[in-house]
C-alpha cells in the first residue's frame, strides 16, 4: 500500500504542489473521493476549495466500466469513448438516457454539497484539479475540459496514483500533470490505499465547510 487513506494521500500530494502556492491557486475536487485529498492540498497551499461536479457514464449492465463522463457547466461537458461505444454497439438513445440521469445526480450533489454557495473564481488563477486516483480517465477528462472553459491561467491535474497510459491520454488536456505513483500493473485505485472506504456526503459537506472557514 502506498497511502494509509485519502487524507494521507492528500498530504503527500500537497508536498509536490507547494511550488504553486504563490501562483494564485484554487483547488477543485472531484466528489466524492477526491474531496478528502483536495482538502489537504488546499490547506497546505492556503487556497480555496471547490468542486468539479462530474459523473461517470458506465456501459449497459456494467456501470463501473466507463463509457464516458459528463461535467457540470453552463453547457455540460460530455465525453464519450466512441471506440467503446462502437465495439459494444451501444445505441445513442442509451447515451442520452444515461446523460440525463447523470445530470440529475449532479444537480442533487450541487444542492447537497454547495447549496447557494457561489463558485470559486477560476479565471486568471492556477486551477488544480484533484481526485483520489485515475483509472480510465473519463471523468477527469470531462472535468479538465469543463474547467478549461472557465479560463484559468494554468490548469493542473494532480492525483496520487494513475496508470501511465491513462495519464498519457490526459496530458493534452492539462498544462501540468502531477502524479505521485504510476504503476505499470493497475487493477483499481483502491489497491493503493489501506483504507479506501466510500466517502460519504456528510464528510464532503464537513470538509467544504472547514475549507471555507479557513480559506483566504
Amino acid at each position: 500500500m502506498l497511502f494509509t487513506d485519502r487524507a494521507d494521500a492528500g498530504k503527500k500530494l500537497a508536498r509536490r504542489l507547494l511550488q504553486l502556492k504563490d501562483k494564485k491557486p484554487v483547488v477543485l475536487a472531484l466528489p466524492r473521493g477526491g474531496v478528502p485529498v483536495a482538502f489537504e492540498v488546499a490547506k497546505a497551499l492556503g487556497a480555496p476549495l471547490d468542486l468539479v461536479l462530474v459523473r461517470k457514464i458506465g456501459v449497459p449492465f456494467q456501470e463501473e466500466y466507463a463509457l464516458g463522463a459528463i461535467a457540470d457547466g453552463g453547457e455540460p461537458e460530455l465525453v464519450i469513448d466512441e471506440n467503446i461505444r462502437r465495439s459494444l454497439n451501444i445505441p445513442e438513445d442509451y447515451v442520452e438516457r444515461a446523460k440525463a440521469e447523470a445530470l440529475e445526480e449532479i444537480e442533487r450533489r450541487r444542492r447537497v454539497y454547495l447549496g447557494k454557495r457561489a463558485p470559486v473564481e477560476v479565471a486568471g488563477h492556477t486551477a488544480i484539479i484533484v481526485d483520489d486516483g485515475i483509472a480510465t480517465g473519463a471523468t477527469m477528462r470531462a472535468a479538465l475540459r469543463a474547467v478549461r472553459r472557465r479560463d484559468p491561467a494554468w490548469l493542473v491535474l494532480a492525483v496520487p496514483v494513475a496508470p501511465p497510459e491513462s495519464l498519457r491520454r490526459l496530458e493534452e488536456e492539462a498544462d501540468e500533470t502531477i502524479c505521485l505513483h504510476q504503476p505499470e500493473y493497475f487493477a483499481a485505485v483502491g489497491q493503493f490505499y489501506q483504507d479506501f472506504g466510500q466517502t460519504q456526503d456528510n464528510e464532503v459537506i464537513t470538509l467544504l465547510a472547514q475549507a471555507e472557514r479557513s480559506a483566504p
